[in-house]
């Protein structure tokens, strides 16, 4: 792979590995960009080796998840609190979706999303992972398995408990 592709690979797929970290950092920003820079960086300096068995973006993703481990393992746990939607433990705002120019309408948007937001903050770990891969990032069940390694199996068996974890929580707040 060229310096060139691989500039254009991480153009299209660095947003949602940030997005993605985001979510499996609990909403801070400022940490899941630090991972982010730091998985990006690591690909870069092995980017002559992806030998394109999985799509690029798996691959990446892979590293994030990673670095994402790698981090959680040093600090036992991440520091940030669960927070509403759109929120951020640094006090800024995670970017996402369009920029609405009336505020009152951003703030309805954000609210209609906040008991989802705060379900699913409320998963494990793995569980968070899988239902992030599958709902919002598009990955299937194999490229989940290639990103954080767990067999086949045990990703549809966590996406099928975070279902069942997520209906249950979402069924209380009514």
């Amino acid at each position: 792979m060229t310096r060139e592709r691989f500039i254009e690979h991480v153009s299209q797929s660095q947003e949602s590995l940030r997005r993605f970290l985001c979510v499996l950092c609990g909403g801070d920003v400022s940490r899941a960009d630090d991972i982010a820079q730091e998985a990006l960086l690591k690909a870069y300096m092995s980017f002559e080796r992806f030998e394109g068995k999985a799509k690029f973006s798996t691959w990446l993703f892979r590293i994030g998840y990673n670095c994402f481990y790698d981090y959680r393992h040093k600090s036992r746990k991440c520091e940030a609190e669960p927070l509403a939607e759109g929120h951020c433990a640094d006090g800024g705002m995670v970017p996402s979706g369009p920029v609405y120019a009336d505020e009152s309408e951003e703030a309805d948007r954000r609210f209609r999303h906040q008991q989802l937001y705060m379900a699913i903050e409320a998963l494990s770990e793995h569980e968070r992972t899988v239902v992030v891969l599958f709902y919002m990032e598009d990955k299937s069940i194999k490229e989940i398995a290639l990103i954080t390694g767990m067999p086949s199996g045990t990703v549809r068996s966590y996406l099928s408990r975070a279902r069942v974890h997520l209906r249950e929580y979402l069924s209380r707040m009514q």
